[in-house]
């Protein structure tokens, strides 16, 4: 930009990492960030307050958070196959509820992060399937 005027657009770190900004000088928010992961992460809001909205992981998938920053919380991951894993509770104890197939069966889940187990799963013909046990 011109003299007095320049804005941030990029950060590079030393990882490899790049963050990259929008906005009037002084008002720069990151609005993206390519990890040296291969992740990329997407962020909407104003300075200060950008929180991630997005995440698009190397392997394919693609990670949707909800939530203020700081405490943004994972709700939603699609999977190459076209399933889609669905979460629910506070960030960093986000628990599967939910996975979609491609083929339109659904699976319930209950249970704490890491220890879901399947209760119910409705298969795409119509028929429902129940689950007891730990």
């Amino acid at each position: 930009g011109e003299r007095g005027v320049e804005r941030k657009v990029r950060s590079v770190r030393a990882s490899g990492s790049v963050k990259y900004y929008e906005g009037d000088k002084g008002a720069e928010r990151r609005v993206r960030a390519v990890l040296a992961n291969g992740n990329v992460q997407y962020y909407e809001g104003e300075q200060g307050a950008e929180r991630m909205v997005r995440m698009e992981l190397a392997d394919g998938s693609v990670q949707s958070f909800e939530g203020e920053r700081g405490a943004e919380r994972l709700v939603r991951k699609g999977l190459l196959s076209g399933t889609v894993l669905h979460y629910e509770g506070e960030r960093g104890v986000e628990r599967k509820v939910r996975s979609v197939r491609a083929s339109g069966s659904v699976k319930y889940y209950e249970g704490d992060k890491g220890a879901e187990r399947r209760v119910r799963a409705v298969l795409a013909n119509g028929n429902v399937q129940y689950y007891e046990g730990e």
